[in-house]
């Protein structure tokens, strides 16, 4: 069952029922304003951050769960008729509806009873507010005289504290108006230097900014008082919960359209001056309300939302995919980037599945997230993984998390996930293979903020390391601490003894955990490092780091091969995990994966055997589950992961971030035919006629999928924000499609199914376009056996770094 179809030419994917599963979300602002907004224009906004500039309210487990955001009322003054444009929050009975997500936009129109609404939502490039576009168009064949009704819902800045201090908040809000324009200052009076405003493009006939005022007492936003009756009573919040209401009455003739904008935004002023309220003439030529006036005006509305599009037009160009597939054109060329860009922006901190209160941005996230964005916005990845450096400690561990707007390390989650400091290792590899930009080796980045402490970047990417060395446990494998890059596998326990509350050891000199996933990563982050060291002149560093990638590869072989598959861990007793002699999680997917991924077992069969296990016990037909068979109840010495029903989340839940290390694992051993496979099997596009099952959205991937222990086997949870997206972009692109940059160049390398006659591939790569027709006259999956520069015969299939302009590049298969 679908409620939708994919817009490929328009790049958007068009709803055409607003009752789908789950609410389907799209992310408004690509730089420093950001919006969620669902098919029924729920959602809320933030500056940056989403705990600490929150401009709007929004309530979690909310029922209906899509309850609050940017809501439109119409009103026929003649008959009294009240409905929603959006259909939510009046669910009104609509005869026409469509929403249109789109590339950093929405729009969604509908009609009822002969009156069309279409309103289309976006953030312009750099500014910090978004615009909503309103068009009614009177399809009566008499005048009509309508009510045009705003409405927003303040948020008191700081999220959590919005969400839990009452006896403070209820007697804080605080608003102006002036000429029209709703500002909103709370804590203008505490910190006076920023404030957030609701502007319309109308005359109006009245506003209300007390929530109260216009829902009145004991309504919701489902039938407004202040709708019904049809006009505001311009009450001013003191205190209680502040919000944004316009009036705006429209006369249309028969088939006439009219044009309402209203902006909704956010000004800082510098830090260093403090001012009075925002009309008042001391803020003189900073006033926010040259930009109001701005975007109040359709010619500059119109020109930014071409501004816009224009873009993402640029970011989308620079790879793009030609494929007999229909589900990887969309995913590569479209869908797939663009998720890669909003988690970039958000990394897992505001979604409809995080709070954006909980959490910041993630270590161990974003310089995963980076390998899925670098291509597009250079310039960004280099200063993020600037800022998530500067949050390393000097012990080499890495913060798991930290705050966007503040850059610091959030202490409520601390350190100690040992996985956490060789991803910063891959994304700045990442980051030179793609721009060869070698001097960010050398820039100068301090140890958890803290100033005098800096040292260059390389020497952060060698305590990344060293923290692993320097926690070793009895078999010589890295310490699992806290937890791996599963957070729920914590193995580190006092006792087993039931009832006793769960505690973490930090005693490395004990019998604690070790992590054969963390192995893997370590075997691939040090030749990593390798290789840069070498191409940087330090050539006793680069010799010490391919030593210790090779004795790690042989502690696996020794102490982390279990006959069929590589063991997942060893807990704190010194027992296996994920082993033949488990009863229950025998086999995990991780080790499997990243340790082929890494080029572990290539050389000695073990990497097949492994990914037949794979094959064999994890692989389901809507994606690979993390483990098998289920935990059927809490052990304490296993942790968290324990805790879910078999079949969710990470207890052999299908979690999509892993599946890709196994598509790639594939690739490695030539086999492009189950490569595709697992990748169609969790593709969003591909999954959209089950759309029933899958539930989340079906142009974004989801973090996971439940399981084959489950009993909604299929379904969909925590779409967008996950670092499936990457790693999905990265497997396919690089790994199937084989285009993939390295220090000296571009790798041509597919690994594809073997009923393919061949494929084309764009990519701009340094300064010059690469355009690359790969063709499969004998069937084959990988093995290139010809290949053309410009016409010219090249011999290997690394090809050079060319000069600006437009090259073609012949490769064929045998």
């Amino acid at each position: 069952m679908q409620f939708g179809y994919f817009d490929d030419e328009r790049r958007e994917y068009v709803i055409t029922r607003p009752d789908t599963p789950l609410p389907w979300i799209n992310y408004l602002g690509c730089e420093e304003y950001f919006g969620i907004i669902s098919q029924t224009a729920g959602g809320y906004s933030f500056f940056r951050d989403a705990r600490l500039r929150r401009l709007t309210r929004y309530r979690y487990n909310n029922a209906p769960l899509d309850l609050g955001g940017r809501y439109l009322y119409l009103r026929d003054d003649r008959s009294g008729q009240t409905w929603s444009p959006s259909w939510m929050p009046a669910r009104s009975a609509l005869s026409e509806f469509t929403c249109r997500h789109g590339l950093g936009y929405t729009s969604i129109a509908s009609t009822f009873d002969n009156i069309h609404v279409e309103t289309t939502y976006f953030v312009p490039l750099g500014e910090t507010l978004e615009i909503w576009r309103c068009r009614v168009t009177n399809q009566r064949p008499k005048p009509a005289d309508l009510s045009l009704f705003s409405s927003i819902e303040f948020c008191l800045w700081d999220a959590w504290d919005d969400a839990t201090n009452f006896q403070r908040n209820f007697s804080t809000g605080e608003v102006e108006i002036k000429d029209g324009v709703i500002y909103h200052k709370t804590e203008y009076r505490e910190r006076r230097n920023h404030f957030a405003y609701f502007a319309c493009s109308a005359p109006i006939e009245g506003f209300d900014t007390q929530r109260e005022a216009f829902l009145g007492a004991y309504r919701g936003w489902d039938a407004p008082l202040a709708v019904e009756r049809g006009s505001l009573s311009n009450s001013v919040a003191h205190g209680w919960q502040p919000i944004g209401a316009h009036h705006v009455r429209l006369s249309l003739a028969p088939s006439e359209t009219r044009e309402v904008i209203f902006v909704l935004g956010y000004h800082e002023n510098p830090k260093d001056q403090k001012f009075d309220p925002p009309d008042s003439q001391t803020l003189n030529k900073r006033t926010v309300k040259p930009v109001i006036a701005r975007y109040l005006d359709s010619h500059q509305v119109q020109q930014a939302l071409d501004d816009l599009r224009a873009y993402w037009d640029g970011l989308l160009r620079i790879q793009h995919a030609r494929t007999p597939n229909l589900h990887v054109d969309r995913m590569v060329n479209i869908w797939n980037p663009y998720q890669c860009m909003a988690t970039f922006n958000i990394s897992r901190s505001a979604s409809l599945y995080e709070s954006g209160i909980g959490r910041g941005l993630g270590f161990r996230d974003s310089n995963q997230d980076l390998l899925g964005f670098v291509h597009m916005v250079p310039e960004r990845a280099r200063q993020r993984i600037l800022d998530l450096a500067a949050t390393q400690l000097p012990s080499g561990g890495a913060y798991h998390q930290y705050q966007p707007l503040t850059k610091r390390g959030n202490n409520d989650i601390g350190s100690n996930f040992n996985d956490d400091p060789h991803w910063l290792i891959l994304a700045v590899a990442a980051y030179i293979k793609e721009t060869g930009d070698w001097s960010i080796l050398d820039e100068a980045v301090p140890y958890d903020n803290l100033p005098g402490s800096e040292t260059p970047l390389y020497e952060h990417l060698q305590r990344a390391v060293q923290y692993t060395l320097d926690r070793l446990g009895p078999h010589g494998l890295p310490l699992i601490g806290r937890a791996d890059w599963n957070d729920c596998l914590n193995l580190n326990c006092f006792s087993d003894t039931p009832g006793q509350s769960f505690q973490t050891t930090t005693n490395k000199d004990g019998k604690v955990a070790e992590s054969i996933f963390i192995a893997g990563l370590f075997v691939l982050s040090t030749q990593e490092l390798a290789a840069l060291a070498e191409r940087t002149g330090r050539l006793e560093d680069a010799a010490r780091y391919r030593a210790e990638s090779a004795r790690m590869r042989e502690l696996i072989y020794q102490y982390g091969w279990d006959g069929e598959w590589f063991l997942r861990a060893y807990d704190d007793f010194g027992n296996k995990v994920g082993s033949q002699e488990c009863q229950e999680g025998k086999i995990f997917i991780e080790p499997q994966g990243f340790c082929v991924l890494a080029g572990v077992g290539l050389e000695n069969g073990y990497a097949q055997r492994a990914l037949d296990s794979v094959a064999r016990w994890l692989a389901t037909p809507h994606g690979i589950v993390l483990q098998q068979p289920a935990y059927s109840r809490y052990y304490l010495h296993l942790g968290e992961i324990s805790s879910y029903p078999p079949g969710y989340k990470e207890n052999a839940g299908i979690f999509c971030h892993n599946n890709p290390w196994v598509m790639i694992a594939e690739t490695r051993v030539g086999n492009g035919a189950r490569a595709m496979e697992y990748y169609l099997r969790i593709n969003p596009s591909n999954r959209e006629a089950i759309s029933e099952v899958h539930r989340c959205e079906p142009y974004v991937y989801a973090q996971m999928i439940a399981g084959k222990d489950a009993p909604t086997h299929g379904e969909a949870k925590n779409s967008w924000l996950t670092g499936t997206a990457a790693w999905n972009y990265v497997a396919i692109t690089q790994w199937i499609l084989g285009v993939r940059p390295e220090l000296d160049g571009l790798r041509i390398d597919p690994c594809i199914p073997p009923e393919w006659e061949g494929f084309t591939f764009r990519r701009i790569f340094r300064g010059a376009e690469y355009v690359i027709e790969v063709r499969n006259p004998r069937h084959v999956s990988k093995g290139v056996t010809a290949v053309r520069v410009d016409g010219k015969v090249w011999q290997g299939n690394l090809l050079p770094i060319l000069p600006p302009g437009v090259h073609t590049i012949e490769v064929e298969l045998g």
